[in-house]
This record gives structure tokens, sequence and C-alpha cells, in this order.
């Protein structure tokens, strides 16, 4: 009995230095967050020096060309690659990132194959270089499942030179007005 009695009060103070152990922290995390006398004034990085992984997105090593609020690739090229991607139906459009996923696209004519989009933008300039498309195949097979296949390069390649088209048509209409 004095076993069991004992066990159970040890246990009971191990729950009481951990409470206080977590109050504690918990405290002294919240001191530390009410002493800031900076007024939520925050800094940047861009002029600060030694390594920045997020400094000067397309290997320039200068400053980056973004403004605040704006989308961290190439505008032209984000908004091309919408404008030739529009016939599929998106999944996610991430602008900061430059990454488009489209979801499964069915050609009513070829009701047998499915094609979905994959669009990379690399950089914050315009340049052939700056994009990246990988295009996903699958065909239906004889028992209704859809299969992977290899969608030919020379898909991607036409889709990368229609979205590069479009955003020299986009920047072009762009300097007239």
């Amino acid at each position: 009995m004095e076993r069991g009695t004992m066990a159970f009060e040890r246990g009971s103070v191990l729950r009481g230095v951990a409470a206080g152990v977590l109050a504690l922290t918990v405290l002294t995390g919240v001191s530390a967050c009410g002493g800031n006398k900076g007024g939520g004034t925050f800094t940047s990085q861009d002029n600060e020096p030694g390594f920045n992984p997020f400094k000067g997105r397309g290997g320039g090593g200068g400053k980056s060309t973004s403004q605040p609020g704006s989308i961290g690739v190439n505008g032209f090229l984000w908004r091309a690659s919408l404008d030739t991607l529009a016939f599929m139906p998106l999944a996610s459009a991430d602008p900061y990132g430059g990454v488009i996923v489209t979801d499964w696209y069915t050609n009513p004519e070829k009701p047998d194959e499915r094609f979905k989009a994959t669009v990379y933008i690399l950089d914050t300039r315009l340049r052939a270089d700056g994009l990246n498309v990988t295009i996903f195949k699958q065909v239906k097979d004889a028992s209704g499942t859809w299969t992977d296949t290899a969608a030919t390069e020379q898909t991607a390649t036409d889709i990368e030179n229609a979205i590069l088209t479009r955003a020299r048509q986009l920047r072009l209409s762009n300097i007239k007005n």
C-alpha cells in the first residue's frame, strides 16, 4: 500500500514541476514579446551583407526588381501562361513561387486520352530560359482505367513557345500604351 501511495505522490510532484516549467516558459515568452521597444518596425535583409537565398531570383546577384505587393515572377510570363492554358481546368497557381498546375484535360475529340500541365516560371525577367513546361499524359486502357504514358517533348516545347509568344505580345502592348 505504501508503495502505491508513494508512486502517486511522486507522480503528483512531477506533474507539479512540469506545470511550473510550462508556466515559466509561457511567462518568459510573453515577457520577451512585450519588451519590443522598436514600435513594430521591421527591417529588410536586402542591404545586409552575407548569403541571402531569397535575394536576386534570376542569378543576377543584384537587387530584385519586384515592387512591394507584386508577384514574385515575370508578370508577362505569368499572364501569358494563364492565357495559354485557359482551356485546361486550373488546379493551383502560386504567383510568388511561379508555379501553375492544371487539372486533367480531356479533348472531346479524343476521350481516351487526357493531359495535365505544370508550368514553372523561373525568373523575374522575360527570357526563354525562365520558363519550364512539363506535360503529363494518360491513356484509357481496355478496362477503363487511366495509365501513364510519355507525352512527346514536342508538346511541351509547343506550349512553351505559345506562352513566350503571348508574353511578347503582352509586353509589346504594354510598351505601346
